[in-house]
Parts: structure tokens; sequence; C-alpha cells
């Protein structure tokens, strides 16, 4: 009954619009997580994939849980610890872990197109528990794909095998574990949760790390340790904490429309900062991403 409560608290809340604290954290998933195609290729200078994703999220996740145990709050329980690390080696260590492998094979443009499937492989999971999306919802998420796919469009789409079957592995965890973390493994309330799953998560990549024995390069390059930094703070604390507060209180559609909008700030962000040249073309696939959007968050989807 509890359950049932708080979920047409939900639906009423999402009819209603979105809050002030939602729209602050799509802004941070769409531009902060868009910034961290960046970020990362400056730190792969001196930090390997699985060891940069496995630390930095291991100290957000540390950083925050300290925190709390500092101002005497409530720490998860065994359970949601239990859950914490599943969701995390879905999420952080197969998906993250899974990217990042593929990347060193596959080309950019086919990467972002894969991670542009999330969304409707989400909501294929869904279905699994009776909820499906709206029409203009599943029409955002269709139209929003057709634009990434146009702007990476012969762009990068060389790749080995093991990395098609990376990322592939990559998409399905990452959406499997968003899923399951909405509906079978409940997290700890709030920052506890967030801070529980990035540690089980990075000790996952860690491991991995550790397997593939990767190391560090020593003394790291200035510029690699700034990009470390800032994955941690806005890419680990901030934009990845309010994609899980996105996946606790909105649709799976909305909290991963990121997809459709990072691709284009990556774009914007080498056109700033590597001078870069846009095509006419690619402009019309931004347009195209900037209708899948409307579409989506134009009526959101009824809440089961």
């Amino acid at each position: 009954m509890r359950r049932m409560d708080s979920t047409a608290n939900l639906a009423s809340s999402t009819r209603a619009g979105l809050s002030p604290l939602l729209l602050a954290c799509l802004a941070a998933t769409w531009i902060v997580w868009g910034s961290t195609y960046l970020a990362i290729k400056f730190a792969l200078i001196s930090f390997p994939p699985f060891l940069q994703m496995g630390s930095r999220f291991l100290v957000a996740g540390l950083s925050v849980l300290a925190w709390m145990a500092w101002r005497g709050a409530a720490m998860p329980t065994r359970r949601q610890w239990v859950h914490a690390l599943v969701v995390g080696a879905l999420m952080l260590g197969g998906g993250m872990g899974g990217v990042a492998y593929a990347e060193q094979t596959v080309g950019s443009g086919l990467v972002v197109a894969f991670i542009a499937v999330v969304p409707l492989m989400i909501a294929a999971l869904n279905r699994l528990w009776g909820i499906r999306p709206g029409r203009l919802e599943l029409a955002g998420i269709v139209v929003g794909l057709c634009g990434v796919l146009m702007l990476t469009q012969g762009a990068g789409f060389q790749a080995s095998p093991a990395g098609l079957a990376a990322i592939a592995i990559a998409c399905a965890a990452w959406s499997l574990g968003s899923v399951l973390s909405q509906r079978s493994l409940p997290l700890a309330p709030g920052l506890a949760g967030f801070a529980s799953e990035m540690v089980g998560g990075g000790a996952v990549l860690m491991v991995m790390s550790a397997l593939r024995g990767e190391a560090p390069q020593w003394p790291p390059e200035p510029a690699a340790v700034a990009a470390w930094a800032y994955l941690v703070v806005f890419g680990s604390l901030i934009a990845f904490n309010a994609y899980m507060l996105l996946l606790a209180r909105t649709s799976a559609a909305v909290a991963s429309s990121y997809t459709f909008v990072n691709p284009v700030i990556a774009m914007l962000l080498g056109v700033v900062v590597l001078g870069e040249v846009v095509t006419s073309f690619e402009w019309l696939a931004a347009g195209v991403v900037l209708v899948g959007l409307v579409l989506l968050f134009l009526k959101p989807s009824p809440k089961t």
C-alpha cells in the first residue's frame, strides 16, 4: 500500500511539471555529462580507463559517506549495501567499464549511437513491470535517436568485434541497473543510496583495473589531474547523483534524455574549446534532437 501511495504521488508530481530541483538535475546530466567526453579524453593521458573511472567513483562515494558519518546520518543497511553492489556493478562496472573498454577500438560515433539506444532498452525492460511509455514519449525517444544517428553519420564507425560486444553489454548493463534500482533493488534513501552505489561500482571497476594490470603514469600530467578532479566532482558527485534522483522521481525516458543531448553538448564544446567546424547537416541533426526532446517533455507518460 505504501508503494502504491508513493507511486501515485510520483505520478501527480510528474503531471504537474518538473520542479526546480529536477530541472537542475536535468541540466546536470545534459551539460555536465556532455562535457565529460572531453574531460575523459584529457584524463586518459595519465589514467587508464578502468582505473580512472573506478577511482573517481570510489573517491566520490567514500567522500559522501564520510561526510554523512561526520554528521551522524543513517548509513545503508546490509540489504541496501547488497542492492547497491548489484546496481553499481551493472551501471558502473558493466556500463561505464564496458564503454571504457570499447572506446579503445570503437569509434566515438558508434559509441554515441549505441548509448542513444539506452532509452529504448529501458522502455523495453520496463514492460516486464507493466510500464509502457506514452505515445508522445515514445515518439520523442525515436526522434531523438534519429537525431543522434544523423549527428554521428560517418564519424568514427570503425570497430572490432570485441569492442562492439563490449559497448552492447555496457548499454544493456546500464539499462538493467537503471530499471532494477527503480523496481526491484531499492537503494538506501537519498545520498546514502547514491554513495553506496558509487562505492560498490567503483570497487568493481578497480578490480577490473587490477585484472588488466593498469597503472597510472607517474607523475601524472597536470591537465590529466585537473580532468580527473572534474570527473570526480562534476561527473560523479553532481551528474551521477542527479541521474539517480531523476530515476527515482521522473519517468525513465526523461531521466535518460541525456543520451540525446550529450552528443550535441560535446559537439558545441568541440567548437568552443578545440575549434572544430560544424557542418549545416550537423546543425540540422541537433535540431532533430531538440524536436525529440520537445516531444519527450510535452506530455509525461502515466505511471502505474
